[in-house]
C-alpha cells in the first residue's frame, strides 16, 4: 500500500521537472497523510500542479462525508471495480513525490522505512482523481495506484505504490487505449530505488519536519542511495 509521502523539493525544481506551474505557493512537506493534500497534475491540465485532498470519493457519491475514502487502488482492479473504473478511464494523475514510508513487522513494534530514489530525486506514481460537487461546494480527490511490492519494498511490504517510469509519464496520462495505461501499472523496474530505516517520529502525521527523513543512527539529510538499508 502507500498511506504517507513526502515532497520537500523546492517548488522551482517541481515545476521544471513536471513542465508545470503551481496553483498556490508551495509549502514543502515531510510526512502527508491521508485526508491531506497531495501536489498532483491531471491529465485534462497537464500545466498546472494541483492539491488534491487524498482520499477518494467519486463524483456521483450522494454526501462526501459518508461512505469510504480509500486513499489506494489496486492496479490489479482499478479497471473493474466499480468505484475507480471511470475514473481510470477518464480522469487519471501524476502524483508527485520525493518519498513515500512503508512499515514493517507486528503491530506495535513495527519499524518504519523511508523509500526513495537517490537525493531524493522526484517521481511520479499513477494516481486516479475525481471532482464531487454539490450545492455549489466542490471537493477534488485522489487515490494512490498500487501494485505488487519489488525487490526493494518485499522484505518491508507486499505492496508498494505504481511509480512511472519519466518516459512513461505522458503516456499514463494520454495513453493510445486503456490497454496501454493498464500495461503500465506493474512493480518499478528501475535501480535508483531505496529503502532505510527511520524513527517512529513518523508515526505521527503532527510530526513534520527534517527529523523525519533522518536515518536511524545518521545524519539529516543522509538520504543518498549508500546511507539505504536493505533488511
Amino acid at each position: 500500500m502507500c498511506g504517507r509521502t513526502s515532497l520537500f523539493t523546492p517548488q522551482p525544481e517541481i515545476e521544471r521537472r513536471f513542465e508545470a506551474t503551481f496553483e498556490r505557493d508551495f509549502e514543502p512537506r515531510y510526512n502527508v497523510a491521508p485526508g491531506e493534500e497531495l501536489v498532483v497534475v491531471h491529465d485534462d491540465d497537464q500545466e498546472t500542479l494541483t492539491d488534491d485532498e487524498w482520499g477518494f470519493v467519486p463524483h456521483w457519491a450522494d454526501d462526501f462525508a459518508e461512505g469510504p475514502r480509500p486513499i489506494n487502488a489496486r492496479a490489479e482492479t482499478v479497471d473493474e471495480n466499480d468505484l475507480f473504473r471511470s475514473a481510470f478511464e477518464n480522469r487519471r494523475a501524476l502524483v508527485v513525490a520525493d518519498g513515500f514510508y512503508e512499515w514493517q513487522g507486528d503491530r506495535g513494534g513495527k519499524q518504519p522505512y523511508r523509500v526513495a530514489m537517490a537525493e531524493n530525486r522526484l517521481f511520479a506514481m499513477a494516481g486516479i482523481w475525481s471532482r464531487w460537487a454539490n450545492g455549489g461546494a466542490e471537493r477534488t480527490t485522489v487515490a494512490i495506484i498500487t501494485t505488487d511490492a519489488n525487490d526493494v519494498v518485499e522484505p518491508i511490504h507486499d505492496r508498494m505504490p505504481v511509480i512511472l517510469d519519466e518516459a512513461h509519464e505522458s503516456t499514463w496520462l494520454e495513453p493510445d487505449s486503456l490497454a496501454d495505461a493498464k500495461d503500465l501499472l506493474h512493480p518499478y523496474e528501475g535501480e535508483d530505488l531505496g529503502a532505510y530505516p527511520i524513527s517512529t517520529v513518523v508515526n505521527d502525521p503532527a510530526n513534520d519536519s527534517p527529523a523525519v527523513i533522518d536515518p536511524i543512527g545518521g545524519e539529516t539529510g543522509q538520504t543518498g542511495l549508500d546511507s539505504f538499508g536493505s533488511d
